[in-house]
């Protein structure tokens, strides 16, 4: 055989290619053995772990666990309800501009327009940086002394709420509110205010007059609290604290800025001036009714029970039945169903019921806003006779009618009215508050208008005030030339002012 290899080098070669191969391969065996035996070894262990793992992933979740994650989602949905209802009452600012556009004079449109913008403008840097620490701080008995600049995130902040997010949807909520009070005071000045003075009063209202008041008896909503709340005042979403604050407040403007030039003549009479477009006044009106569904029902501020569309409820009745009354009032006393009274009938509903939304029964939330309709004609007329010119109805709808709907909650709301199972300790403590809220803001607002008149002017010279606002405050008009030159002076040609049927659509808008 050996004979055979030596004669076949082929064959000795491969045999030699084997026997190295083999030699080298036995180590290597040798570690693929044992690393199998580990890899056999560990691979119990390994789907041991992995059972544990998912056990662990698959324990049941605790009570506390459940609660936990429940109340962050509720805080999250609470979050997002007070921001849409924050935006429906932002949008209200567009209807407070077309009310009072359509029921002042086309030469003063873009003044109103620019008036609108500002105070929201104006009043979210203020409210923010003051005015949110003022009401809402921690109080000193007399107003808020916290939270100025506004963090949501900060210590003190989360003190009064742990949800971040909240803390800023509370902002945003209270700053469309602040808003508010400071747009009514324009509406009762129009046609003869300077512009720069116009700035300057609602930085102040919101500075000073809004919260301070709004500490009193709101501030326990968050961090603070106030002796009218202490008291048991009850004012759910402000008929008092928003309107009847802005209301007061214009009624202290009107009186020191005197009326337009024309309403009233040399003997006494009243002499109507026509507003320029009833149609974009009612659209306003519209929106003011739609973004009250956010200004009632978004004060509950959660979702939590379904009360807010309870409160929606009474708002829209209320409304409904004030335009209602207003317009059967005005019907008899004018002979003619009047537009404008029946839009601002309606805001008189809306305003009334404001205070007492959560609580009336919906039977006496109609009730409340049949006799602000009612109210919102007699106060108009009443304020036209002892000559305050309020073009646009303001003091009557938001001063009268939120006092109104103040003291009803005394009357027949829940069960603290006295006609629904109460005594009359509710309705003195209402009063309480509405005497307070006027004494504050017409007070307040009265030395503030004064300073401004003795200092840099409240009123544009006559000939301005002829001429109209937007040319000679902002150098442009709201609609072609032509069209507003047939109003200027007064009257437009071929307008019914002199008839009694219009006598309340032109003097008496929202």
């Amino acid at each position: 055989m050996l004979s055979s290899l030596s004669l076949n080098p082929k064959l000795w070669c491969t045999l030699c290619a084997l026997a190295v191969a083999m030699v080298v391969a036995a180590p290597l065996r040798a570690q693929d053995g044992a690393a199998t035996e580990e890899a056999a070894d560990g691979a119990p262990a390994a789907e041991m772990a992995a059972e544990e793992e998912v056990e662990e992933a698959e324990a049941p979740p605790t009570i506390e666990s459940l609660s936990a994650d429940l109340a962050a989602f509720q805080g999250d949905v609470d979050t997002l309800w007070t921001c849409l209802a924050a935006f429906l009452v932002f949008f209200m600012q567009a209807g407070f501009a077309l009310v009072e556009c359509g029921f002042t004079r086309a030469k003063n449109a873009c003044n109103i327009i620019m008036k609108n913008l500002m105070d929201f403008s104006v009043g979210s840097l203020v409210f923010w940086l003051v005015g949110f620490g003022l009401m809402f701080g921690t109080t000193n008995g007399f107003c808020g002394t916290t939270l100025f600049f506004f963090d949501g995130a900060s210590e003190a902040a989360l003190e009064a709420n742990s949800n971040v997010g909240f803390n800023w949807a509370f902002l945003i909520f209270q700053t469309v509110f602040a808003a508010t009070a400071a747009t009514i005071v324009s509406g009762a000045m129009a046609e003869r205010t300077k512009f720069v003075s116009y700035l300057c009063y609602s930085f102040l209202i919101i500075l000073i007059v809004y919260p301070i008041f709004g500490s009193w008896c709101w501030g326990g909503l968050y961090a603070g609290g106030g002796w009218l709340e202490g008291m048991g005042f009850l004012d759910f979403a402000g008929s008092t604290v928003v309107h009847s604050v802005g209301g007061w407040a214009a009624l202290a403007g009107a009186i020191v800025i005197g009326p337009r030039i024309g309403k009233y003549t040399a003997d006494g009479k009243i002499k109507p001036i026509p507003g320029h477009n009833i149609p974009l006044a009612a659209l306003g009106v519209f929106i003011l009714w739609l973004g009250w569904f956010g200004f009632n029902p978004g004060s509950t501020t959660a979702v939590g029970g379904g009360s807010f569309a309870y409160i929606a409820v009474t708002t829209n009745l209320s409304a409904a039945a004030g335009a209602i009354s207003a317009l059967a009032v005005s019907w008899i006393m004018f002979k003619k169903p009047d537009t404008s009274f029946a839009l601002n009938g309606a805001l008189a509903g809306l305003v009334g019921i404001t205070a007492g939304c959560d609580i009336m029964s919906p039977m006496f939330a109609a009730v409340t806003g049949l006799v602000a309709g009612v109210l919102v004609v007699f106060s108009c007329v009443f304020f036209d006779k002892i000559k305050v010119d309020d073009p646009v109805g303001a003091v009557s709808v938001h001063g009268v009618c939120g006092a109104w709907g103040t003291l009803a909650i005394g009357l027949w709301a829940g069960d603290v009215g006295i006609l629904t199972g109460g005594g009359s300790a509710q309705l003195i403590t209402q009063a309480i508050g509405v005497a307070a809220g006027f004494g504050w803001a017409f007070g307040t607002s009265l030395v503030i208008f004064l300073l401004l008149k003795f200092t840099i002017g409240l009123r544009v010279p006559a000939e301005e005030e002829i001429k109209g606002l937007d040319i000679t405050e902002h150098g442009m008009y709201a609609y072609p030339p032509h069209l507003v030159s047939e109003s200027l002076g007064g009257t437009p040609s071929g307008s019914p002012a002199t008839s009694p049927s219009t006598s309340g659509a032109v003097t008496h808008g929202a």
